[in-house]
C-alpha cells in the first residue's frame, strides 16, 4: 500500500494558545509511539485535511518533520473536530514499525446490487460496518469490499467467514458475525401481518357461520317438541 506524504513542523506553542495557530491556517498535531519521544507538531490545515480524508485511520503516511532526512512512518490515531463546524482541531499520529504486526478496524464497503432487492418490500440489513484485522502495517487495506450480487433470495446473508481476503491479513472478528442480510422491510412486514390477521378473521367467521348452521340443523323443531 502506497504511503501518503505530509509535512510537519515542531511546535512550540502549546495549551490554549494553539487557538491562534488555527486562525492562521495551522492545526496542532502530536506524534507518539512505542519507545520514541513524543513530539508536539503542527501542519498546514488544508494539507492535513486532504490527507485525513484520504488516509482514514489505517493508511500509512510518510510524515516529514522539519529538516529530518527520513520521514517517519505513521498512521492517524485520533482526530478531533469542532462539534458544529467539523473543522480540524487536533490530530494524533502514531509511529509504527514496518516489521511489527498491528491491529486495526477496517471499514466495510458494500458494492454491487443484490438481485433479491428487485422484489418489493425487501431491504439490506447491514449489521457490521467495520472488520477487525491484524497484519503488517503496509498490508492493511484501506477498506474491505463486500459484493452483494450473490444475494438472490429472501433471507440470504453474508457472514465474516464468507470474506475472501489477502492471506497476509488475519481477520480477528468472530467468523459467525453477520455482515448483511436480505430482510423484509418493516412496512411490508406490517402489511403482511395485517393480511394474515384479516384472513384468519375471515376464516373464523366462516367457521362460526358453519357451526351455527350445523347447530340449527341438528336442533329439534318447536312442532316436534309440542307433539
Amino acid at each position: 500500500m502506497k504511503s501518503l506524504q505530509l509535512k510537519a513542523n515542531r511546535r512550540e506553542i502549546l495549551g490554549k494558545k494553539t487557538r491562534f495557530l488555527r486562525r492562521q491556517g495551522t492545526t496542532p498535531t502530536h506524534l507518539f509511539g512505542h519507545k520514541i519521544e513524543s513530539l508536539s507538531l503542527e501542519c498546514q490545515t488544508a494539507e492535513l485535511a486532504h490527507i485525513v480524508g484520504q488516509a482514514g485511520m489505517t493508511q500509512l503516511i510518510d510524515l516529514s518533520i522539519d529538516n529530518d532526512k527520513q520521514p517517519k512512518k505513521v498512521i492517524i490515531r485520533e482526530i478531533q473536530r469542532h462539534s458544529i463546524s467539523r473543522q480540524l482541531i487536533h490530530v494524533d499520529f502514531f509511529q509504527i514499525k514496518l516489521t511489527e504486526k498491528m491491529k486495526a478496524d477496517i471499514p466495510i464497503v458494500l458494492v454491487g446490487e443484490a438481485p433479491a432487492l428487485k422484489e418489493k418490500g425487501r431491504i439490506i440489513s447491514h449489521s457490521l460496518t467495520h472488520l477487525g484485522v491484524e497484519s503488517l502495517p503496509d498490508k492493511l487495506p484501506p477498506h474491505i469490499e463486500i459484493d452483494l450480487t450473490p444475494l438472490t433470495e429472501m433471507g440470504q446473508s453474508i457472514r465474516v467467514c464468507d470474506i475472501v481476503i489477502d492471506p497476509a491479513v488475519t481477520i480477528t472478528t468472530d467468523p459467525e458475525r453477520l455482515i448483511v442480510k436480505i430482510a423484509e422491510a418493516a412496512i411490508a412486514r406490517v402489511e403482511k401481518e395485517e393480511e394474515e390477521a384479516e384472513a384468519e378473521e375471515e376464516e373464523l367467521t366462516a367457521e362460526e357461520a358453519e357451526a351455527k348452521a350445523k347447530a340449527e340443523a341438528e336442533a329439534p323443531s318447536e312442532e316436534a317438541g309440542t307433539a
